[in-house]
């Protein structure tokens, strides 16, 4: 039998609360928060670890909730007024869970032998990265790195943009310098996406291990990127010099999984 919390004021509820707004939380106790069945279930898929379960019996049954976590995790029913009050953000189908966060280290990542992979630099915007990560999803590019991160990927922002797809990529973090000396090192072709000085990404071929490179709308990618590998640009044919940073990596992206198809 599960347990139930019907107080606003239980001390789970505020743990809760402060897992869901503080990234200081979400640090010290090493984990996160996830709103939904399906994102559960992705967070599953990716090699996630959920301990604990959290659900609301007028919208959502026991049993559908153990059919993504399992019998072994205890369950704990919520009033539905303290599920509002925990919940992120609404259509969450009734249930949360607390998981366990991944070391995102550049060591972590396991590259295939031609790897494809996206690069972001001090993305700062949950909506961008998401997308970011949705757009990497579509592609199945073999890892997301985020370079100088400005944001806690476990931002309840983020995983609601990605839809989930926080949980389907291999992610790493690191500085600037040492993302470019991991890529150097294993052999990585560098195409940064910038401007100016720059040769048109549809002439160049990414067939081989490739790290498309892009940087945030208001001011690009920093210098350390200009001087290694190929500075590629999207001939803009408007009245604007820029575009959405999710719209220039889905663009490149694909055109590196057009050529490798």
């Amino acid at each position: 039998m599960s347990k139930y919390i019907s107080s606003l004021q239980n001390p789970t509820v505020k743990r809760l609360l402060q897992l869901q707004e503080k990234s200081r939380t979400r640090k010290k106790e090493g984990g996160f928060i996830i709103e939904g069945k399906r994102e559960i279930e992705l967070a599953i898929a990716g090699g996630y670890t959920i301990t604990e379960v959290y659900y609301d019996e007028q919208l959502i049954t026991p049993s559908s909730v153990e059919e993504p976590v399992g019998t072994k995790i205890s369950l704990t029913s919520l009033a539905t007024e303290v599920y509002k009050k925990v919940a992120y953000r609404a259509g969450t189908e009734g249930v949360i869970a607390f998981a366990k966060a991944k070391k995102t280290t550049l060591s972590e990542l396991q590259l295939p032998v031609n790897p494809l992979i996206l690069v972001a630099e001090a993305p700062e915007k949950p909506g961008n990265i998401g997308a970011l990560l949705r757009t990497a999803d579509a592609a199945a590019v073999d890892a997301v790195i985020i370079a100088n991160p400005k944001t806690d990927l476990y931002n309840p922002n983020i995983i609601r943009s990605s839809v989930g797809c926080v949980f389907t990529t291999q992610i790493a973090t690191g500085s600037t310098e040492e993302v470019i000396s991991f890529l150097q090192e294993k052999g990585v072709a560098i195409y940064s996406a910038i401007l100016q000085e720059a040769v048109d990404y549809a002439t160049q071929s990414y067939t081989s291990a490739s790290a498309i490179v892009v940087g945030t709308e208001a001011t690009g990618l920093s210098r350390e990127w200009r001087t290694v590998g190929t500075n590629i640009k999207i001939p803009m044919r408007g009245k604007i010099d820029s575009m959405n940073v999710s719209v220039a990596a889905g663009i490149l992206i694909f055109e590196a999984r057009r050529q490798r198809s």
